[in-house]
């Protein structure tokens, strides 16, 4: 299994750093955890497409590129069809919505939705995906996927709780949103994470490796590598764009 990161800013891409989106080759098949702006054109730079989608959550910064994914693939790229989408309730609606999209519309002819939950196991393109309930404000979810020799990890958005530290126990790689940095404050935003929680997560999971993802924007990565990685001990990156690893 590989990871490729395409974009890792949280909330709004900047110059150079697209918003949420990961590449997961299974060796066979590609599947792409979330797509936020700028994902679509990092994808054609490096030319790769996906064979599944999974959208963790309904929030723009995690799925808008999907809309310019969609036009591409209607128009210019018509070998490909009838990918799956997966993503919790409601998102796949809104998306449709923005396109105009009825029941015959292109859009089902290029995408073929699936409604996933918290508890909900799928079998696609050589992986096992396991979700599980995040802690957002909209309906959100976090994704293991797993092949017959790894198991890599996403947190999608979330604040502490649901399901996340069960998903991730022993995974070769924690994927963890860390939107903040510093000590977690008593009146603290419930549905983000601080990277010493990130940190604090892997440890708890007994995970191999740790990448901080979903950054802030005007954060210095390399701090947030520093929190979590004073409380985990293993291996603790940042999901800088372009970076690839190999579990």
């Amino acid at each position: 299994m590989q990871l490729t990161v395409l974009g890792s800013n949280g909330t709004y891409p900047t110059p150079g750093r697209p918003s949420s989106g990961y590449m997961v080759d299974t060796g066979s098949g590609r599947i792409l955890l979330d797509c936020g702006p700028g994902v679509f054109a990092a994808m054609l730079e490096r030319e790769i497409m996906p064979d599944a989608i999974v959208l963790s959550h309904g929030h723009g910064d995690h799925c808008l590129d999907l809309l310019s994914l969609f036009n591409y693939l209607r128009f210019d790229r018509t070998d490909l069809r009838e990918i799956p989408l997966l993503a919790p309730d409601g998102v796949v609606d809104r998306l449709a919505a923005f396109v105009g999209a009825g029941p015959t519309h292109m859009f089902f002819e290029v995408f073929v939705p699936e409604l996933v939950a918290p508890g909900a196991t799928v079998r696609i393109a050589g992986a096992t995906l396991d979700f599980g309930a995040a802690v957002h404000p909209v309906p959100a979810l976090c994704v293991r996927v797993a092949t017959a020799g790894s198991a890599l990890v996403y947190s999608g958005d979330t604040g502490p709780g649901g399901d996340l530290l069960d998903l991730a126990t022993n995974a070769d790689l924690l994927l963890c949103e860390a939107t903040h940095q510093g000590t977690p404050p008593s009146d603290r935003y419930p549905y983000h994470l601080y990277a010493v929680e990130a940190g604090e997560i892997a440890a708890s999971a007994g995970a191999a490796a740790l990448f901080v993802t979903h950054v802030g924007p005007t954060l210095d990565p390399a701090t947030s590598v520093a929190e979590a990685g004073a409380v985990f001990a293993g291996r603790v990156g940042h999901a800088a764009p372009g970076t690839e690893v190999r579990l």
